[in-house]
């Protein structure tokens, strides 16, 4: 058994606390915040191991780096770029129960790197591919993967099963139950995993490759995604290379762009509008406004105090209507859409944020997800 542990409850964001206590004008090297916060983890596995053995077990403790755990050199968000799992296998032929730190890595120069919010999920799952696991089990504060958050709708119901495709979708689009990039690397390597409750025997929700039968269900659930802004340059010049230096520009600064709308051009000059976490938003102006008049626009307006409510199910492929039955919906409860994205599998709608928890009943009780 190899298990892979997080931080205890509120010890990263008290590191982060820390952190801002001492360098309170600049924001923190990248390099020491993961040196400082990848030690929540290492706490975690030196007590849990010492738990183990005090129980009579066997049990040893890994970090990132011993694991084998190689990254990029992008700290505070670092992405796996190979595991070497060599340690692992020796200290399990030798009967031991190994503890690994999720969420950090080493790069090739030797610096500890941390994988972002929710890195531990990755961890479990990219080294459950390494090892060829039988089974790969995330333990969570609640019982799986449900139609909507419980804490916004009630009547919702826990999923049994789920494609890859609807859970990357529903994480990516708000649900905090698994990490997005988790979801893609499970996917990528067919590692099938259950999400669970660490406080009961419940069965949880299997994320694994769809099957025929899943198709059935058109929507698998509804996930909202609170604390976003919009971002709308104005007046561009309707001339290639304008959208281009726009997001490039946001792309080198670090910034990451969900939803992006062009509106048709008009007398030669067109508006785009997009979002992003409102957190970015300072963050983007600054990166914007000194190009502006380059790029010849009229003015850049950003709001926040907007969220994304999206429904997602691989059944959308061969079903239509389901974005006039969504936008019926919400028209019916008096809800104005902001802005719409669609893909294969999901539709996304900008709403004013205080409208976010009475849109997502309302679309759970449209599409009949009630439990």
């Amino acid at each position: 058994m190899v298990v892979v542990v997080s931080a205890m409850s509120g010890v990263t964001d008290r590191l982060i606390q820390l952190a801002r206590q001492v360098s309170p004008e600049a924001d923190p090297s990248g390099r020491e915040m993961d040196v400082l916060l990848a030690t929540g983890e290492q706490t975690t596995i030196a007590l849990l191991s010492m738990a183990i053995r005090a129980m009579g077990g066997k049990a040893v403790s890994l970090t990132g780096a011993q694991a084998g755990i190689l990254t990029d050199h992008a700290h505070t968000r670092a992405r796996i770029a190979n595991i070497s799992p060599e340690e692992i296998h020796r200290l399990l032929r030798g009967g031991n129960i190994v503890i690994v730190a999720g969420f950090q890595g080493i790069t090739s120069g030797g610096d500890i790197t941390t994988l972002g919010r929710g890195g531990s999920d990755l961890s479990a799952i990219a080294l459950a591919g390494a090892l060829g696991a039988r089974l790969c089990q995330i333990f969570t504060d609640v019982d799986g993967v449900y139609t909507c958050d419980p804490r916004v709708v009630p009547n919702a119901r826990k999923i049994n099963e789920i494609s890859y495709d609807e859970m990357l979708e529903m994480a990516s689009s708000g649900s905090k139950v698994m990490q997005s990039r988790a979801v893609e690397f499970g996917k990528k390597f067919g590692v099938t995993f259950e999400v669970r409750n660490s406080f009961n025997n419940n069965p949880g929700t299997i994320v694994k490759e769809e099957t025929a039968g899943m198709e059935q269900v058109v929507i698998r659930g509804v996930s909202i995604e609170r604390n976003q802004a919009k971002v709308t340059l104005t007046r561009l010049p309707d001339r290639p290379g304008v959208a281009a230096r726009i997001f490039r520009a946001i792309a080198e600064a670090g910034v990451i762009v969900d939803m992006i709308v062009q509106n048709i051009s008009l007398e030669g000059s067109t508006d785009i509008s997009f979002t992003l976490n409102a957190d970015e938003l300072p963050h983007a102006r600054r990166v914007l406004e000194p190009i502006l008049a380059d790029l010849c626009a009229e003015e850049i307006i950003a709001r926040d105090g907007v969220a994304k409510l999206s429904v997602v199910g691989i059944g959308m492929r061969s079903h239509s209507g389901v974005a006039a039955q969504l936008f019926e919906i919400l028209s019916a409860g008096g809800i104005n859409i902001q802005m719409i994205s669609t893909s294969e599998i999901k539709i996304a709608v900008i709403l004013d944020e205080s409208e976010i928890e009475r849109a997502a009943r309302l679309a759970h009780d449209g599409f009949g997800l009630a439990g």
